[in-house]
């Protein structure tokens, strides 16, 4: 049985899709991008601002969940320049400060709304 998790406290899906889904005890989060809740806007167009707000978004629909950051297991990155992925690992590492989660990381040509990041997490619950 599959439970839909949604919370006010994230970006609402832009489309026909679900912030997350928890079947079982495994959370499966949707990529999310860096809008900001309050205003329904893209926060300004920084990496370092942008990964901020994508990982403030992560953790609201953890939360919503009953988990956290540091049950999440798996993180795929979208990043429209790889040239940015230094200071996408500085931010990274201030929400995964132990034992990171796995990951992959990969340079897309477009991501919706022309963000600089996507990413999708898996986590436990």
């Amino acid at each position: 049985m599959k439970k839909i998790i949604a919370t006010d406290k994230a970006p609402a899906a832009i489309g026909p899709y679900s912030q997350a889904i928890v079947v079982g005890n495994m959370l499966f989060a949707s990529g999310q991008i860096p809008i900001d809740p309050k205003t329904g806007e893209v926060v300004e167009a920084d990496i370092t601002k942008q990964a901020t707000q994508v990982f403030e978004n992560i953790k609201e629909i953890l939360l919503e969940a009953g988990s956290s950051l540091d049950k999440v297991v798996k993180t795929t990155c979208f990043i429209s320049d790889m040239g940015n992925f230094g200071k996408v690992n500085e931010v990274y590492a201030k929400y995964f400060p132990e034992n990171p989660p796995a990951r992959s990381a990969v340079e897309v040509s477009r991501l919706p709304k022309d963000v600089m990041i996507e990413i999708e997490i898996i986590a436990e619950v």
